[in-house]
């Protein structure tokens, strides 16, 4: 098998000079090297180019790409891994196809020749490539069902690039590097655009579970597979517990495919206990990873610490000090490609720094709320629900009673409004349009979530939430910080839970083994009681905490802050006077503004090192 951990750039056009052609795919393939400082490869022709940085994960010695099928018609780049690429290339064996090689690439050639834009539904795995048909003179991308792996394009006139990364466009002189400004009210309110769009103006992002295909200048998006929970009932806890810890298990087994060393990140909590465990019992001294604070109050060591201890891993700890964590915003900013204010990327970052000194593939615990119902919101949508069962009329009159009751104000309102994760940094759209220095003509950000809840108005609320989550939160939040965290250290990171099987068991859950008012991840936490020590198997949800809000009071900090909330970036989009009182109001502790303050400063530093700067921060 040959692992193709990596970056992938490309772009068409009517005509090319493949020399030059060429020149510009390794131009761009050089801003997202850190995605694979270990080789490059790059094909150019008359309409299209391709570029692939390697980071060698299986198969070392061998696996280039692009790789080429027997008589040189398709051409592919490819970042991923294909679980199931043995039995595909058995089927296709029988379809009267030769392979080459013993990789998973070739088997996205051969797959595209027997099955076409169908392709896709046949992989398990994480993936994004790119196929040129020089025959046909097409263009076929496709990125994975989660949105793992990530794509983006961009389309003037005929030409269209695509990158693992929006920086790699930078280099393509026909990219035209602009702010999509109309977008920024929606960031601020949700740290993230929950569409196609981002903040460079054009510049896409490919939806997870959709192809691409690009002919004759024209492109067309076509999603291959939608996830839909059908509840199967008549099973009992127990039974749920056993297929889900069965396949996990399977999903961990495949996932741990090398030909190096695999490491774990351990944070003490039950998700990342169990890819631990099913880890450790095939590679019992598995090199596990944490990070925490000297303050001991946000720090998750001490809970690392003890299930390092209870499930006989050895651990390797990381301390991020407040110095090192506002030192390092400004490549983390560069890494993301679009700004991202959640603190929880800064300990990421560090997290992967540590584990890259020792190992190049991790693999970590992301998804398993999502899937199994463990997010608080998700039991605050089952209170919703009682809620909503009063008349609107009863509702309204209480709401209108105790007006500073957010959860009462929301209860009025039909679901998109009230579950989006719109909300997510300012209470409603009018608090943060008065730190904007043009008012924004735009819907509210949580109109940007109706379509989204528009397609589940069938389900319960809390599953309704899962839905929208797995289209919106995970993929362009947690997946991202995910990937981009880990890539910028040339680290592989797999998610276990993230697999096509545990996907088929979490969708047919009843709900009452999902979440109810109190209890969030009951039959996960059921398939943990059979496998890990109580108290692993109990430990409650931590999140990534930080010591921010802090830092942000001591005067230090404060006056880094303070400085871009004077500085000319400020000035250009923001009231200065506001962002100024919001600082102070926090540091003389009225109020608590760090996910604010932090959004602002973040959008800042991004814009500097895009926009106000002729390179990237020393990194």
């Amino acid at each position: 098998m040959t692992a193709a951990m990596c970056g992938i750039v490309g772009f068409t056009a009517e005509y090319l000079d493949p020399a030059s052609a060429r020149q510009t795919a390794k131009a761009m393939a050089a801003l997202i090297r850190h995605r694979g400082p270990d080789g490059e490869g790059y094909y150019a022709d008359t309409r299209a180019a391709l570029g692939h940085r390697r980071l060698s994960i299986i198969d070392v010695n061998g696996g280039g790409q692009p790789m080429f099928n027997e008589d040189g018609t398709l051409v592919v780049v490819f970042n991923g891994e294909i679980y199931n690429y043995k039995p595909l290339r058995t089927e296709l064996r029988r379809l009267g196809h030769t392979f080459a090689t013993d990789s998973d690439t070739e088997v996205l050639l051969h797959g595209y020749e027997a099955w076409g834009a169908a392709l896709p539904r046949h992989l398990r795995g994480m993936f994004a490539f790119a196929l040129w048909d020089r025959a046909a003179g097409t263009l076929f991308c496709a990125r994975d069902l989660f949105g793992i792996k990530p794509l983006y394009y961009y389309q003037k006139g005929a030409c269209l690039l695509f990158a693992s990364e929006i920086k790699a466009f930078l280099a393509h002189p026909t990219f035209e590097k602009r702010l999509n400004e109309a977008r920024l009210p929606d960031w601020l309110s949700m740290e993230y655009l929950p569409d196609r769009e981002t903040l460079f103006a054009g510049v896409y992002e490919l939806p997870p579970a959709h192809t691409l295909c690009w002919q004759n200048g024209r492109v067309t998006l076509q999603r291959y597979a939608a996830p839909r929970f059908r509840v199967q009932r008549g099973r009992s806890l127990r039974s749920w517990a056993q297929a889900i810890g069965d396949a996990l298990a399977d999903s961990a087994a495949a996932h741990r495919i090398a030909d190096v060393e695999v490491g774990c990140f351990l944070s003490g909590g039950v998700d990342s206990s169990l890819v631990v465990r099913e880890t450790a019992r095939n590679q019992p001294a598995v090199q596990c990873f944490s990070v925490g604070y000297r303050e001991e109050k946000y720090s998750e060591l001490p809970a690392a610490r003890a299930a390092a201890a209870a499930l006989g891993v050895p651990l390797t700890e990381t301390t991020v000090t407040a110095e090192a964590f506002f030192d390092a915003n400004r490549a983390i900013q560069w890494y993301l490609d679009e700004p991202m204010p959640n603190p929880a990327e800064v300990p990421l970052y560090f997290l992967c720094k540590t584990a890259r000194q020792r190992v190049k593939v991790v693999l970590s615990g992301e998804g398993a709320d999502e899937l199994f119902g463990g997010y608080p919101l998700y039991r605050q949508a089952v209170w919703a629900e009682g809620w909503q069962r009063l008349p609107r009329p009863v509702r309204r009159a209480l709401a209108a009673l105790l007006p500073g009751c957010g959860f009462l104000r929301r209860g009025t309102q039909p679901r998109w409004q009230r579950c989006a994760r719109a909300n997510y940094v300012f209470e409603t759209p009018q608090e943060r349009d008065k730190y904007l220095k043009r008012s924004p003509n735009t819907p509210e950000p949580a109109r940007r979530c109706k379509p989204y809840f528009d397609k589940v108005r069938g389900l319960d609320e809390p599953t309704a939430l899962q839905w929208v989550d797995l289209q919106t939160w995970l993929p362009r939040d947690i997946l991202r910080k995910a990937d981009r965290m880990s890539m910028a250290h040339s680290l592989e990171l797999r998610v276990p839970f993230l697999d096509r099987r545990v996907l088929a068991v979490a969708l047919g859950l009843p709900r009452r083994y999902r979440c109810t008012a109190r209890r969030g991840k009951i039959a996960l936490r059921a398939a943990a009681a059979r496998r890990l020590p109580r108290a692993l198997a109990t430990n409650p949800k931590r999140g990534f905490p930080v010591p921010l809000a802090d830092w942000l009071r001591q005067d230090e900090y404060y006056a880094r802050v303070k400085a871009k909330f004077t500085g000319p970036v400020a000035e250009r989009f923001f009231d200065t006077g506001a962002l100024c009182a919001l600082l102070d109001d926090h540091r003389a502790g009225k109020t608590n503004a760090m996910t604010k303050i932090w959004a602002f400063y973040c959008f800042i530093e991004w814009y500097e090192v895009y926009f106000a700067e002729q390179k990237p921060p020393i990194l």
